[in-house]
C-alpha cells in the first residue's frame, strides 16, 4: 500500500525539471544546482492539532504544507526548485492522499517545483516539506542588515489568518454578507499566497526581510534582534483587509494584524533613497506593498497609535512551545 501511495503521488506532482537528474523512485534524488548559483533550503512541519484543525481538507492541506515552505524562500529572495515531502498517515488512505497530493500540485506547478523524494509512514497526521530554491551568489535577503532611518514596509494584508481561525471555530451564521466575509478569512488561513514574485524583486533592494509566520511584531523583532536595531511602526498604517476591519472593528483589527501568525506575507527594510525603487519593483510583480514604519536606534519593537501615544499590544504573536 505504501508504494501504490508514493506512486499516486508522484503521478499527481510530476513536474519535469532539466536539474532533476533522478526523482522519486530510488533511495535518494539526484539534483544538479546550476552555475552561478547558490542553494537555498528551508523546512517546516505541520501537526494536527498544533498547525491545523481535525477535518481539514486534504487539498488545503497539501496547499499550505508547501505554501509555507515557499513564503520561507520568498524571503530569502530565492526561485523555488525542489521539494522533499515526509507524510505521516494515521492510516493508508488513499483519497485523503489524492486530495493533498492535487493541492500541493495546484501550488508547485506555478512555481515549476518538483517534489523528487520523500518519505510516507504511519503515525498521528503530520506533514514535513523541505524546499530547495537557487539565488545568484551574494543576493540573499538576510535578516541582518536593516539600518537605522530604514523604512518598514509589509506586503498584502495582516490578520487574516487569525481571524479566520475564529471564524472555522465559531458556529455558522445565518447573516449571507457575513458568511462571505468570514470565507474570505478562512481562505486566507488555509491557502496562503507565498509572495515569490516580491522577494526575488527585492534583491538588491530591502536591507533585511522576514516572512510574517508568527506574528508581525515577532517577526519584525527577529529583524530588529539579528541587526542590533529598534522599529516603530504606526498602528493607523497597518494594511488590514475590508472582511478583517467590518467583522473585527478598528481596534481589535489592529491587533490582530500586531500579532496573528499564519498571514505569510514579508516584512522588509528599504533605505529611504530606494523606497521608490522597491515600489515600482514590486508593483511590477504584482503584489500590494505597505510602509508602515521606521527602523530607529535601541532594541525592539514600539507600535505609535494615531495620537502618537505608545500603543499597549494585548495579543501574543505565535509560540511553538506554548
Amino acid at each position: 500500500m505504501e508504494f501504490r501511495l508514493i506512486d499516486r503521488i508522484r503521478e499527481l506532482t510530476a513536474q519535469p525539471r532539466d536539474d532533476v537528474r533522478l526523482g522519486i523512485g530510488d533511495d535518494a534524488a539526484v539534483l544538479a544546482v546550476p552555475a552561478g548559483q547558490e542553494l537555498v533550503v528551508a523546512i517546516d512541519t505541520m501537526v494536527e492539532g498544533t498547525h491545523f484543525l481535525p477535518g481539514t481538507a486534504p487539498a488545503d492541506l497539501g496547499w499550505k504544507a508547501l505554501a509555507v515552505n515557499l513564503s520561507d524562500l520568498a524571503a530569502m529572495g530565492a526561485t523555488p526548485a525542489w521539494a522533499l515531502l515526509a507524510l505521516t498517515l494515521p492510516r493508508a488512505d488513499a483519497p485523503f492522499v489524492d486530495g493533498f497530493a492535487e493541492g500541493f500540485a495546484q501550488l508547485a506547478q506555478p512555481h515549476r517545483l518538483a517534489l523528487v523524494g520523500g518519505d510516507t509512514t504511519g503515525g498521528p497526521l503530520c506533514i514535513s516539506v523541505a524546499v530547495h530554491g537557487f539565488v545568484p551568489p551574494g543576493q540573499a535577503l538576510t535578516r541582518a542588515g536593516a539600518q537605522v532611518g530604514d523604512e518598514v514596509l509589509v506586503t498584502g494584508t495582516l490578520g487574516d489568518a487569525l481571524a479566520g481561525l475564529y471564524a472555522l471555530r465559531e458556529p455558522p451564521q445565518d447573516d449571507a454578507h457575513q458568511a462571505i466575509l468570514r470565507q474570505f478569512l478562512i481562505e486566507r488561513l488555509t491557502r496562503p499566497d507565498p509572495r515569490v514574485a516580491a522577494g526575488t524583486a527585492l534583491r538588491g533592494l530591502a536591507t533585511a526581510c522576514v516572512d510574517i509566520s508568527d506574528g508581525l511584531l515577532a517577526d519584525l523583532g527577529h529583524i530588529c534582534e539579528a541587526s542590533s536595531v529598534g522599529a516603530e511602526l504606526e498602528a493607523a498604517q497597518l494594511p488590514r483587509s475590508p472582511a478583517l476591519r467590518e467583522l473585527h472593528g478598528e481596534d481589535e483589527s489592529i491587533q490582530l494584524a500586531l500579532s496573528g501568525g499564519d498571514n505569510y506575507e514579508l516584512c522588509f527594510t528599504v533605505p529611504p533613497p530606494r523606497l521608490a525603487d522597491a515600489l515600482a519593483a514590486l508593483a511590477e510583480a504584482g503584489c500590494p506593498v505597505t510602509r508602515i514604519g521606521r527602523i530607529t536606534e535601541g532594541h525592539g519593537v514600539r507600535v505609535r497609535a494615531a495620537d502618537g501615544s505608545e500603543l499597549t499590544v494585548t495579543m501574543k504573536g505565535w509560540e511553538h512551545f506554548a
